[in-house]
């Protein structure tokens, strides 16, 4: 019947009724194919999957660096399982469930498959948009990612203490600080912060965010933590004339206009030394858990909204990747605390740091650029991070953000470096 509305439709040169292009619609490759070849239906354009797969990538030209190195080993992926000349529209769900399977087989982790699964339903989705393919074949192919819990660490107050006293300058105090206080991401957001950033009156730092800056939130508002505070007050004095970044931006940073992105600042190598310097076990994804211990000390204080702005996710990636129970939650559910603990980020402390302490030399370092050799011959003094010397013309005053209390010290001081007097 539908056939004969079809020969009907070409030969009086009328549109076909919905119910029949819906069938139409729902017929497979051989089927349409044969409707086509009898001249019943339009032949469909014939894409195979390296050109939408190319076709992809360049409707993609503002994708960061680190996600196409990520995109190139799916499409590596479904080149090799399924040939480059393959039409994409001969793989269905059984094929898309064979791609899973394949992966299994070459022994990729749980989460990777996971992943890769939901970017090769990204790449077949674009498909649809051009109109190559009529169904997603990898729309209910999913495979369960690993349990994030197992590689979640909380890095205690204690073993923060150890890990800034065991850094080799500043700037490494200002890296692992920026982590653990201020629940920055590490390397793309420490290293994008800027002098000018750093709103002293408000009690606030304007957070450049280069992993979201693609999805509308490329900046976020972040209170100076008290816990924090002092080791951006080392940075802004130990900043040379002319330096525009918190953490010198000649060191780092030329690293993450590479093509592979901020995968190429290798600081991990560096920390997992400081780390062992410091008499601690490394932990899984090193920088990650710092932030992530950072958002487990605010949630229990804070709601988890607002905690989410300050560190840049979503409720519902914070609860799952985040969020920790620590032995600290236990003791006082089963209300064995001796003593109440303090929220760290509300208890201003002075910094984790031997008095007179002299800073250590790291080859690895210090040969890097002059700023470095600068900062490793620096002498903290017993009364704290700023120099006996220091003139401070303006007594410390308190200002308010989002209902919080800051201390803000006297801009005088600092207006000699920065490279704007405007604040955001």
């Amino acid at each position: 019947m539908r056939v004969e509305y079809l020969a009907q439709s070409v030969n009086h040169g009328t549109p076909v009724d919905d119910e029949t292009a819906r069938w139409v619609a729902e017929r497979d490759a051989v089927m349409y194919d044969k409707l086509a070849a009898v001249g019943l239906v339009p032949e469909r354009a014939t894409m195979v999957l390296g050109g939408m797969l190319d076709s992809f990538l360049a409707a993609n030209p503002r994708a960061k660096p680190a996600t196409k190195v990520v995109w190139g080993q799916v499409i590596r992926d479904l080149r090799k399982h399924y040939g480059g000349d393959c039409p994409i529209r001969s793989i269905g769900r059984s094929e898309a469930e064979g791609f899973r399977q394949w992966m299994l087989d070459n022994e990729l982790a749980s989460t990777t498959v996971h992943k890769r699964l939901q970017f090769a339903r990204q790449m077949f989705a674009y498909g649809i948009r051009c109109e190559w393919i009529d169904r997603n074949p990898f729309e209910t192919v999913s495979h369960k990612s690993g349990d994030p819990q197992t590689r979640q660490r909380y890095i205690s107050e204690e073993d923060t203490a150890k890990l800034i006293d065991a850094a080799p300058n500043w700037i490494w105090r200002t890296i692992i600080a920026l982590s653990r206080y201020g629940g920055l991401r590490c390397p793309s957001e420490v290293l994008s912060l800027r002098l000018i950033d750093l709103d002293w009156e408000r009690g606030a730092m304007a957070v450049q965010s280069p992993k979201t800056e693609n999805h509308g939130q490329g900046q976020r508002i972040v209170p100076m933590f008290a816990r924090l505070r002092p080791f951006l007050d080392e940075a802004w004095e130990m900043a040379v004339e002319g330096q525009t970044h918190v953490i010198p931006e000649n060191l780092y940073l030329p690293a993450a206009n590479g093509p592979r992105g901020w995968n190429s600042c290798n600081l991990r190598t560096t920390f997992e030394k400081i780390v062992k310097r410091a008499g601690i076990e490394p932990w899984p994804r090193l920088f990650h858990n710092l932030r992530a211990s950072c958002e487990t000390d605010l949630s229990r204080e804070y709601p988890i909204t607002t905690v989410c702005k300050w560190i840049g996710n979503t409720v519902s990636i914070a609860v799952r990747h985040y969020v920790q129970i620590t032995d600290d939650d236990f003791r006082k559910a089963a209300g064995t605390e001796k003593k109440a603990v303090q929220n760290p980020v509300q208890q201003p402390a002075e910094m984790a740091r031997k008095g007179s302490q002299q800073e250590t030399q790291n080859p690895a370092i210090s040969e890097k650029c002059g700023v470095l050799r600068h900062c490793t011959s620096v002498n903290m003094e017993a009364a704290g991070i700023e120099p006996a010397s220091r003139d401070i013309s303006a007594q410390a005053s308190t200002s308010v953000v989002g209902g919080l209390n800051f201390a803000a010290s006297g801009l005088d001081r600092r207006s000699s470096k920065a490279a704007s007097g405007e604040h955001f």
